[in-house]
């Protein structure tokens, strides 16, 4: 049974993103996501009139006539949204927590997908596959899926996203849109990164406080580690003190950014201190101006 303060919670969220799917979203994704090529179906034999561009040289060259690649129009998709619920994702200061967040991001992407008639899956991960939900369509699937990436309890508190992609190479075999929520505190993911997007369309979306970045003038503060779990005293009323922690913070989200540039992935940066709409739809907009 699951607790009505958990359902009440879960139809905000959905009545929320609906709105938003219905008015703005739905018209965006499409523009984006669909109709994105031709899909392989078949070899069949050579029949004058065929493009001559569509022959499998190799095959013809294995039985001496001529063979040709039929392909269909890509109709249904399969979108995979995967979000990183390690202990960092529990830090927030301005509106919401970034796990929250993340969870209406979900949730819009998810019933964008599923207004499109596209199937959706999930994947909760932390230092470790958390949960996974298949892919399918439907309404209460969504539902499903907000309340996994709003609830789900996870039993890791560290991040490793190469182990989260390489799982999902494993379990979606076929070409998926791929969406990547989570703030990225983990190293050593471009190689895989880079794997995975040869196969996939990725966009991966940051989230990030603003306090992550810039500490207020208050004196001497504790500070936790939220994945490792070690304590700091910090005096944030010492200017260099604050301006290391800054610069440390800005070169992280630097390095963050070649990583994405050099594997060629689109992302998407969200503050917990802005409104994620205008963002997401700029992006959008982008990538339809991009694909024309």
């Amino acid at each position: 049974m699951i607790p009505k303060e958990v359902l009440k919670q879960i139809r905000k969220i959905h009545i929320t993103t609906r709105r938003m799917v219905t008015d703005v979203f739905a018209g965006q994704y499409h523009s984006v996501f669909k109709g994105r090529g031709m899909e392989f179906d078949e070899v069949r034999q050579y029949y004058p009139g065929d493009d001559v561009r569509t022959i499998d040289w190799n095959v013809t060259a294995r039985t001496g006539t001529p063979h040709v690649k039929k392909f269909i129009e890509e109709r249904e998709l399969t979108v995979m949204v995967l979000i990183d619920l390690s202990a960092s994702s529990y830090f927030g200061t301005v509106n919401k927590i970034k796990r929250e967040l993340a969870a209406e991001i979900c949730s819009l992407l998810t019933f964008s997908a599923i207004e499109n008639n596209d199937r959706v899956g999930f994947i909760a991960f932390t230092d470790r596959i958390e949960k996974f939900v298949p892919p399918r369509k439907g309404l209460r699937h969504g539902l499903r899926i907000i309340r996994e990436a709003l609830y789900y309890k996870p039993a890791g508190r560290k991040t490793n996203i190469t182990n989260a992609l390489e799982y999902l190479n494993r379990i979606c075999r076929k070409k998926a849109v791929v969406f990547i929520i989570s703030d990225f505190y983990d190293d050593a993911y471009q190689k895989a990164l880079s794997i995975v997007n040869k196969r996939h369309d990725i966009t991966v979306i940051t989230i990030t406080d603003p306090h992550e970045i810039s500490l207020p003038s208050i004196g001497i503060i504790s500070l936790t580690d939220p994945e490792s779990g070690k304590n700091f005293l910090i005096d944030t009323s010492n200017p260099s003190i604050r301006k290391e922690l800054y610069n440390s913070a800005v070169k992280t989200i630097e390095e963050r950014k070649r990583i994405f540039n050099r594997t060629g992935i689109d992302s998407v940066d969200i503050r917990t201190d802005i409104s994620y709409t205008k963002t997401l739809l700029a992006f959008f907009k982008m990538r339809e101006r991009r694909q024309k």
